[in-house]
């Protein structure tokens, strides 16, 4: 199995990528024989990747940083970089390579005293690796200052250091910073691409994995969460159950509050695994006592910890809202392709009977004007809105029409 065997839907892209780890392979080789590197080359030493949602951004990121680090003796007999079992590879694909950064962020952004750390650590030369390679998976996560601090690591890199940028779309990223990374873009990989993958990686049964993947239309992540989370199922059920609730505004108020009380249960529990854990190794790293008494001048840093936890929270909160509000386009998206007497494939043929209600209910135009009002409630998150304020608002909408 190489590094590319989970890269799914985009031959373009791996094309592209395996050809910059040949040159790259070749540059190296050559600079330890000390003899000049060819002036045409596909490797440069920063990458933007950029796609949808759960198109494999950060996948194909790492499936990179680890052909670049591979140390396959297969190379000097022809064989192609990235070959997945040497121990290059393997590190750089599990996260332990000691020159390989993988940077992400659980936060609503990535600070300027952040992004300095990570400047300084990319002007290291590689500890034992054949490159010193960056992921950073949340580009659109950088605050203006933060991407003015990246844009000299850049414009002016250490030598064996390759920055790979992972955003949504190119407008995500300082024109100044993107201008200077070659861009790569990733599509939605296909239903069968997603099931397949589910099959052959993670052992899921064929009809869940074809199931799964089908209700994300192609989201790699979201599937295997849905395919193997019970809760994930839970709340796509919830979700899915609104549009037949908000008939009266008794409704709407209360399948809204439903729907925030969900996602804040849901930030909860992912706190809970994380939180306590981070708690005691920092009262641990302090020196509390056995009793659990702090010594002198220990407050400010559990403080700085309990206002990173709650920012985590706050910005988990969102994305289990973003992803309801994702499970409500689709489904109104299957409703339309019904009302239009469409042939695509539903995403949502496991409440059939609800969409076809919905259906024979609405027309058309009123189904895009409540597709409208899901993505108005999207972009009102993104300006801070108050969640409940925001949910209820299109809530009433739903029901209008």
């Amino acid at each position: 199995m190489t590094v590319w065997d989970d890269v799914v839907g985009q031959e373009r892209v791996q094309v592209q990528l395996s050809a910059a780890a040949r040159d790259a392979d070749t540059r190296v080789t050559l600079e330890a024989r000390r003899e000049p590197a060819p002036d045409a080359s596909k490797m440069t030493h920063a990458w933007l990747f950029t796609g949808p949602p759960g198109s494999g951004r950060s996948t194909a990121a790492r499936a990179f940083a680890a052909a670049l680090q591979c140390t396959s003796p297969d190379r000097a007999l022809g064989g192609e970089p990235g070959c997945g079992f040497c121990d290059g590879c393997h590190t750089s694909l599990i996260g332990t390579h000691a020159d390989v950064d993988v940077i992400r962020t659980d936060l609503l952004s990535i600070g300027v005293k952040e992004t300095r750390e990570l400047v300084r650590r990319a002007q290291l030369s590689p500890a034992g690796g054949r490159w010193q390679v960056i992921i950073l998976e949340d580009a659109d996560r950088l605050t203006e200052g933060a991407g003015n601090v990246l844009l000299k690591a850049v414009e002016e890199p250490a030598s064996r250091t390759v920055w790979l940028l992972c955003a949504p779309s190119l407008e995500d990223v300082l024109p100044t910073i993107r201008s200077r990374c070659r861009h790569l873009t990733l599509r939605t990989p296909s239903v069968a691409a997603v099931a397949d993958v589910l099959i052959r990686r993670d052992g899921i049964e064929p009809e869940a994995a074809h199931s799964a993947a089908r209700a994300t239309q192609g989201h790699i992540g979201r599937a295997r969460r849905l395919a193997t989370d019970e809760r994930a199922r839970a709340r796509r059920a919830t979700v899915l159950k609104l549009p037949l609730r908000v008939e009266d505004i008794g409704g709407c108020l209360k399948a809204a509050q439903e729907l925030i009380d969900a996602a804040a249960e849901d930030a909860k529990q992912v706190a809970e695994e994380v939180d306590v854990k981070e708690t005691e190794d920092l009262k641990a790293a302090l020196g509390a006592s056995a009793g659990g008494r702090m010594p002198r001048g220990a407050a400010g840093a559990m403080k700085e910890l309990e206002d990173r936890q709650k920012r985590r929270k706050t910005r988990s909160q969102r994305d289990s809202l973003d992803l309801a509000l994702t499970d409500l386009t689709g489904f109104y998206r299957d409703v339309l392709a019904l009302q239009m007497g469409s042939g695509v494939a539903l995403a949502n043929d496991d409440v059939r009977d609800s969409l076809d209600r919905i259906a024979r209910g609405s027309t058309p135009e009123g189904t895009l004007r409540r597709i409208e009002a899901v993505v108005a409630c999207r972009q009102a998150l993104d300006r801070n809105v108050a969640p409940l304020l925001a949910v209820e608002a299109m809530a009433v909408a739903l029901r209008a029409g």
